[in-house]
């Protein structure tokens, strides 16, 4: 079979597996997980049943796979801005917004029945741990160059990271995702302290502020009682 000729099969393959992944998603957020049929899709899909169980079993396995396209196409996107982004400041700060954005713009399917199939599936831990380990690079390539605090793990920096700009999914608007990634890289540059610096002196502030109380015990002074 000539090339061109397998190409073309392929090419019709696809777009028929994104028009039935689409339109399964657009019916279950629409009526809900539970209400939507192989008949449905494939009516919505322009397509005849017979064909659409060629491509799949059931609803849910064409969910997990439109799901898995999403995060997919989200990591790509993110991958793409990381690459294509100067100096490792800019570039972590780049990934943060449009990872912020990318929350916000998916907050149509949270807290839905639909968000609770999904989030079991296999596919978004390990596409949890891909963004984690990306994020993670980042701020490692910032410590070494000065632009972020060296006083905590890139590790641990990243998870702070994910977990703070997941919260963008429940803001208004873009300027509002911005203003969080603002708070949160200000909290990455704050201080490029080397591990062990601040332990000191915050213990010596702490067994500061503890003195006064211990002298003020040998004196007689309590806390709560009245002087006379």
């Amino acid at each position: 079979m000539p090339k061109l000729w397998n190409e073309t099969i392929e090419a019709h393959r696809r777009a028929v597996r994104d028009a039935i992944l689409d339109s399964t998603a657009e019916l279950a957020a629409e009526h809900g997980v539970r209400s939507v049929t192989m008949t449905q899709i494939a009516e919505q899909a322009g397509i005849g049943r017979a064909t659409l169980y060629k491509y799949f079993p059931d609803v849910e396995a064409i969910l997990f796979a439109w799901h898995d396209r999403r995060i997919t196409e989200h990591l790509g996107q993110l991958a793409e801005i990381r690459d294509r982004t100067d100096g490792a400041g800019d570039r972590l700060e780049a990934v943060l917004r449009a990872f912020a954005h990318i929350s916000r713009h998916s907050r149509g399917h949270h807290g839905t029945e639909l968000a609770a199939l999904l989030h079991r599936d296999e596919r978004v831990a390990d596409a949890q741990r891909q963004l984690h380990d990306m994020i993670r690079d980042l701020l490692a390539a910032g410590v070494e160059t000065g632009d972020f605090r060296g006083d905590v793990a890139p590790a641990e920096l990243a998870t702070y990271c994910l977990h703070a700009l997941t919260a963008a999914a429940a803001l208004p608007s873009d300027a509002a995702a911005d203003r969080l990634v603002t708070v949160t890289l200000s909290g990455l540059r704050e201080g490029n302290a080397v591990p062990g610096d601040r332990a000191a002196p915050v213990d010596r502030a702490v067994r500061d502020d503890r003195k006064p109380t211990r002298r003020h015990e040998q004196h007689g002074h309590h806390p709560g009682r009245s002087a006379h």
